[in-house]
């Protein structure tokens, strides 16, 4: 009888694959992925790899944020009500939450580069078809449905951190957050032109274009060598690592590339082992509230700028489509985007990349945890500075800092959940992550978009206390990342 694998089994709680064992010759030199990958360095390979990965950024941002600039206008042709239009944001993350958990799974066992491949061609195929949307309910079906190619972009991020060499993560995995932006900037300057002269359907149209031409790129990243490491692909890591570092121009460790054994991958009852029970509870805790903040300002800055509720604003009022009908005053309002709203947009959304500097100082010098309590805290405070009465300019400067610190949040957390799971339920972990994020994306449309209306400081109250508690959550986390080599398996 085999006693010693039974008693792994109990011991970890999970299958292992029982495989051949072959130990190296005594005397004999070997190297792990990790060491591989630390003695390559950083070169050219990783900055096509930052561009083309941190690209999927732009595509993500874009589809997201697509739902912001026109929510107006499907609100004019629909005549809808604010439940309405918040629903429409919910089920893009109802559809992203769905996905994110199942793409995560399937990552784990076929690998990061195919799931981010068929996540984009799923993406790009019913972003097109949202354009020729008949009604607001095959709107929302198809949006939701868009929402699920889009949780497969994560993918991205993790083939990124798992090629980095450790002290490049923590300066390049946020300075990603420039993708991100100029994808949320892309797709307002676009709105801006094409909503207010060939309509709302060409805006989505034309945003699904940077999705088709990332994927003819994609062909340029190999699948990542610590997932083939990890599925007993040896062959394939080991000439992935090789062609990095010839195209770098350094030298690959001498010996033979061994790894420890090898386990079953992507189980969700890894997450729930005793050693990462409390580390997955705490950040599915603050994921939830991040995504509720981030996309609460979103939505809320979307809605303040539709309604012209700024208090004390002297700027030019929004265009009105129907000023004196019965229909202007319905619960299904008509108010467009002006040339002012899409300004504070654009001054806003920058804020994003406003304290990136400082972010990543923050999380290579305090440390993860520290420096994510602290945006977090600091976001906390300036949800509830919103509420106070200024002018138009006053709103947009709070509206920035809220939108630098929620993107610091995310930047922080993103950086974390990568580097605390091995490599066996990297993806895995992300995914839920991102699943249980969407959650809080999908409860933020009505709070911004709902609550908001009826009571202004309840809303922001109730940003503000889910922040305060992701603050504590964060700062005690059990384990901290900074530094640390990223884990191969349990």
């Amino acid at each position: 009888m085999a006693t010693a694998p039974k008693e792994a089994e109990n011991a970890i709680g999970l299958e292992e694959i029982h495989t051949e064992r072959q130990e190296p010759p005594k005397g004999q030199k070997t190297f792990t992925v990790e060491e591989a990958v630390e003695t390559i360095g950083f070169g050219r390979f990783h900055i096509a790899l930052f561009l083309i990965m941190g690209s999927t950024g732009v595509v993500e941002a874009m589809e997201i944020m697509l739902i912001a600039v026109v929510s107006p206008l499907i609100r004019c042709e629909w005549q809808l009500q604010d439940w309405q239009v918040a629903l429409v944001t919910t089920m893009v993350f109802f559809g992203y939450m769905v996905f994110s958990i199942a793409l995560g799974l399937l990552a784990d066992r076929y690998g990061r580069w195919k799931i981010l491949l068929l996540s984009f061609l799923w993406a790009a195929y019913f972003s097109l078809l949202t354009s020729f949307a008949p009604s607001y309910i095959w709107f929302v079906f198809l949006r939701a449905m868009v929402g699920g190619g889009v949780s497969g972009h994560a993918q991205g991020l993790i083939i990124k951190t798992e090629f980095l060499p450790t002290k490049y993560r923590g300066y390049m995995l946020p300075l990603s957050q420039v993708f991100w932006l100029a994808g949320s900037l892309l797709i307002i300057g676009l709105a801006s032109v094409v909503n207010t002269t060939i309509g709302w359907r060409w805006l989505i149209r034309i945003a699904s274009i940077p999705g088709i031409l990332l994927i003819l790129v994609f062909k340029f990243i190999p699948e990542s060598a610590r997932y083939n490491i990890s599925t007993g692909n040896v062959a394939a890591a080991l000439a992935t690592l090789q062609w990095i570092a010839k195209m770098n121009g350094a030298v690959m460790p001498q010996g033979e590339l061994r790894e420890p054994t090898k386990e079953r991958r992507g189980r969700f009852k890894d997450l729930i082992h005793p050693k990462y029970l409390r580390t997955t509870l705490q950040i599915w805790i603050i994921w939830l509230g991040i995504a509720f903040a981030y996309y609460g300002v979103i939505l809320a800055s979307a809605e303040l700028l539709e309604r012209d509720l700024v208090c004390g604003s002297a700027a030019p009022p929004m265009q009105d489509t129907h000023d004196d009908s019965e229909e202007s005053r319905s619960p299904c309002h008509c108010h467009l985007f002006g040339p002012a709203a899409y300004r504070t947009m654009i001054i806003s959304t920058v804020g994003e990349i406003a304290l990136n500097p400082l972010n990543i100082l923050g999380i290579n010098f305090l440390g993860r945890r520290l420096s994510l309590c602290i945006t977090m805290g600091c976001t906390a405070l300036f949800f509830l500075l919103l509420n106070i009465c200024t002018s138009s300019a006053g709103t947009t400067g709070f509206l920035f800092m809220l939108r630098a610190l929620v993107s610091a949040n995310f930047n922080t957390i993103y950086i974390y959940t990568a580097e605390v799971y091995p490599t066996t339920m990297r993806a895995l972990g992300m995914g839920t992550s991102g699943s249980l994020c969407r959650v809080g994306a999908m409860v933020a449309p009505f709070i911004s978009q709902v609550l908001m209306s009826a009571s202004f400081i309840g809303a922001l109250c109730l940003f503000s206390s889910v922040c305060i508690v992701c603050a504590i959550s964060a700062v005690t986390l059990p384990i901290e990342t900074k530094g640390r080599a990223l884990q191969v398996c349990i």
